[in-house]
């Protein structure tokens, strides 16, 4: 017979520094339809039986008028469950309650910045004593974004040689 293998947790120490690496192919960025429709059930219970902080900002950000960029509650980042996600911007929030794994919260936030994905940390606190300041500050980290991006964009069209232009007199 096979020896049956079992789940062994690391020790944090060991793999403080390391991010798992993320490679991404296909719906789940390589994980296994059982664990990707598991994450999602999680995040959809996550979003029924939400915090006060979380239902605070999730408010603000139903009424505020973003344009195009819109913030998912709970949304399925690779194996990750992220407490906002704007798509567009590459951009997550995330809100730190009482009692969480800070070494397991670092290591996440390595391998959603190792894909382009910024990660902003805010404090349930935070949110619930002052929610304008955190909107001012998700406001600036969201135009530091949008600069980054535009500025990435302008890099890549300045290095990449020029398309050549067709008239309808090439094409005969």
């Amino acid at each position: 017979m096979t020896d049956r293998k079992t789940l062994q947790l690391r020790d944090p120490s060991e793999t403080a520094d390391e991010a798992p690496s993320i490679k991404k192919k296909g719906r789940g960025w390589e994980i296994s339809e059982k664990r990707l429709d598991a994450l999602h059930e999680q995040a959809r219970e996550m979003r029924r039986y939400s915090t006060e902080a979380h239902k605070a900002l999730a408010e603000r950000f139903a009424k505020a008028d973003m344009g195009r960029y819109t913030f998912k509650r709970h949304a399925v980042v690779g194996s990750a469950i992220v407490d906002f996600n704007c798509h567009n911007l590459g951009m997550a929030i995330m809100i730190d309650e009482d009692g969480q794994d800070d070494a397991l919260a670092r290591r996440r936030d390595k391998s959603l910045e190792s894909v382009g994905i910024r990660v902003m940390r805010i404090a349930a606190k935070e949110i619930l004593e002052n929610i304008d300041a955190v909107l001012e500050r998700i406001t600036l980290g969201m135009r530091s974004r949008i600069a980054d991006k535009q500025q990435a964009r302008r890099e890549h069209q300045r290095s990449s040689a020029p398309r050549p232009r067709y008239t309808r007199n090439d094409n005969a």
